[in-house]
């Protein structure tokens, strides 16, 4: 079987529940470890792929404010 990093890392949490989810999110978030970034990143795409241009427009207004904020620490 030949199956995708994004297949892979969809089919790891097929079966968890939201305080599973959750608990993922706030670990990797919380261990700024860069191997758990390509599993946010298909996270961030399910919802992207998912969302109504309301939605999408509140996450890039979240985004874009996030990365004026942390660029201030590097100023």
């Amino acid at each position: 079987m030949n199956l995708s990093i994004r297949d892979h890392i969809i089919n790891n949490f097929k079966g968890d529940d939201y305080d599973e989810l959750e608990k993922a999110i706030e670990e990797s978030i919380k261990e700024q470890d860069e191997v758990t970034l390509p599993g946010m990143g298909v996270f961030f795409e399910l919802i992207w792929s998912g969302a109504d241009r309301n939605l999408k427009d509140n996450m890039l207004q979240v985004v874009k404010q996030r990365i004026k904020e942390s660029g201030k620490d590097t100023e």
